[in-house]
């Protein structure tokens, strides 16, 4: 089974920036759709990014864009999630997910494996 391992997470100050990481294992990384989605209490999971296969495709919900940016590294078997210009909004938990399929999608039921989360928490 495929394992998402989330990193990165913490405490920082509204204008500053993090970078979160999410390394998998037991697949074909390479094969996988990769995405970001975000929980914040109570409310329920939204999407955040979503990159292909090559990487040389990505969709971003319009409240991060010009701000954050998703990336892939397959040889590490790793997407990154870099956020700047954070804002106290940006504040919850953040979750990698993967999708074993070849159109990009923005719905948390079309991904197949998904990781523990990392909290991002935006002070003002």
């Amino acid at each position: 089974q495929v394992q998402l391992v989330e990193s990165g997470g913490g405490l920082v100050q509204a204008g500053g920036s993090l970078r979160l990481s999410c390394t998998a294992s037991g697949g074909t990384f390479s094969r996988y759709i990769m995405g970001w989605f975000r929980q914040a209490p109570g409310t329920e999971r939204d999407f955040v990014a979503v990159i292909n296969w090559s990487g040389d495709r990505t969709y971003y919900t319009d409240s991060v864009k010009g701000r954050f940016t998703i990336s892939r590294d397959n040889a590490k078997n790793t997407v990154y999630l870099q956020m700047n210009s954070l804002k106290p909004g940006d504040t919850a938990v953040y979750y990698c997910a993967a999708r074993d399929g070849i159109i990009i999608a923005r719905q948390s039921h079309e991904y197949d494996y998904w990781g523990q989360g990392t909290q991002v928490t935006v002070s003002s």
